[in-house]
């Protein structure tokens, strides 16, 4: 059974160099260096592992992120993976390989990576309960073809800024070369304006109100006294 050093605090991001997590973030245009991590099925065990996820707080995850691909056994940092080359330190953009964030369905490993200040993923693929999680905590993952993705490396290959513009679906190089995404039209929705499914549902309040009042007074038996209504 391998055994996981806790991580040094020499050359380990302190709280203060790293975003603070608060829920869902508004999602709109983000600008910044597009890390390529191209492995294929990275997992979410990989992303944050799950004794981190029962002994910290959400805001403190983003320093375990990739634990053991970023730190070397003694916790110090380790230049050759790639978020800790000065290039794509702090990057909001993940170029990620197939079928990121397969195995189980820790919401954690999404708010591990938006600790580290990840604000976008873009891959060939995902695994299906990740990619749901991304969209309910304010990370927007894109799906492009593989050789899209690796074109899109080739061009930030040297820190050079990506921008993922969410209202015009599309992703512009620094050279402004353009690819268009899609993105399903109610998780866009919630995306701007930092909404999840319980947010964008909230948003017709007023409507689930009348329906409750109308239903209250057709089937008075169906409501039993003391029965909230959507506040």
């Amino acid at each position: 059974m391998s055994t996981h050093p806790p991580i040094a605090t020499t050359g380990r991001p302190g709280h203060s160099d790293l975003p603070k997590v608060a829920g869902m973030q508004p999602f709109t245009i983000v600008t910044g260096a597009a890390a390529p991590l191209p492995r294929a099925n990275v997992d979410t065990d990989v992303i944050i592992r799950i004794e981190r996820l029962t002994t910290l707080p959400n805001e403190e995850l983003g320093a375990y992120a990739f634990e053991a691909l970023r730190y070397r056994d003694d916790g110090s940092d380790d230049p050759d993976f790639i978020l800790n080359q000065p290039a794509f330190r702090g990057a909001p953009v993940l170029l990620a390989g197939d079928n990121f964030g397969c195995g189980s369905s820790r919401e954690g490993a999404v708010v591990a990576l938006q600790g580290l200040g990840l604000r976008c993923v873009i891959a060939p693929s995902f695994g299906d309960i990740f990619f749901s999680n991304c969209f309910q905590n304010g990370v927007l993952p894109i799906r492009l073809p593989a050789p899209e993705v690796e074109a899109l490396a080739a061009a930030c290959a040297h820190g050079e800024p990506l921008t993922v513009d969410l209202e015009r679906q599309a992703i512009r190089t620094a050279a402004g070369a353009e690819t268009a995404f899609t993105v399903d039209p109610m998780r866009r929705e919630g995306l701007l304006h930092g909404l999840d499914d319980v947010g964008l549902t909230l948003k017709d309040k007023a409507l689930i109100q009348q329906w409750q009042q109308a239903d209250r007074s057709r089937r008075p038996w169906a409501w039993p006294a003391g029965t909230p209504a959507v506040a």
